[in-house]
């Protein structure tokens, strides 16, 4: 049952709970720096908690394309869920203030990608599937 559900929701739940104030009192939690490291070359590399959050999507999207070569009867409405996960980013982006940000902007367009591919690589591995012999 849980093969099913879009992962793209965890980072859409995720940046909701941080607007609501989960990780603390903050004007804009994402901008927390999560840490930092001395580079060999004397730079510092600093990885706030957006940059978190975009990693974590893009390893969803992997699992999620992964997921999108399965073929079967559930994988329509794996897309349909999918697709219902970006139609609600896409409100959110448009009507909530707090949300037109561009680490939400880059969550939407990974949730994109999410739909658009998860429809190709299904379309493309049902059509290795077809035999017109």
């Amino acid at each position: 049952m849980f093969a099913h559900i879009p992962l793209m929701i965890v980072p859409f739940v995720v940046y909701n709970l941080g607007l609501a104030g989960l990780f603390g009192d903050l004007g804009d939690p994402w901008q927390a720096e999560m840490f930092s490291l001395t580079m060999l070359s004397g730079g510092i590399w600093a990885m706030s908690l957006a940059d978190m959050m975009v990693l974590l999507a893009l390893a969803l999207l992997f699992v999620e394309i992964v997921k999108a070569t399965r073929t079967s009867n559930a994988s329509v409405v794996d897309h349909l869920l999918s697709t219902f996960v970006f139609v609600a980013f896409l409100v959110e982006f448009l009507l909530v203030r707090q949300a037109a940000s561009s680490l939400f902007f880059i969550l939407m367009a990974i949730t994109l990608v999410d739909v658009l591919a998860g429809f190709a690589v299904s379309l493309r591995a049902a059509s290795r599937d077809v035999n017109f012999r």
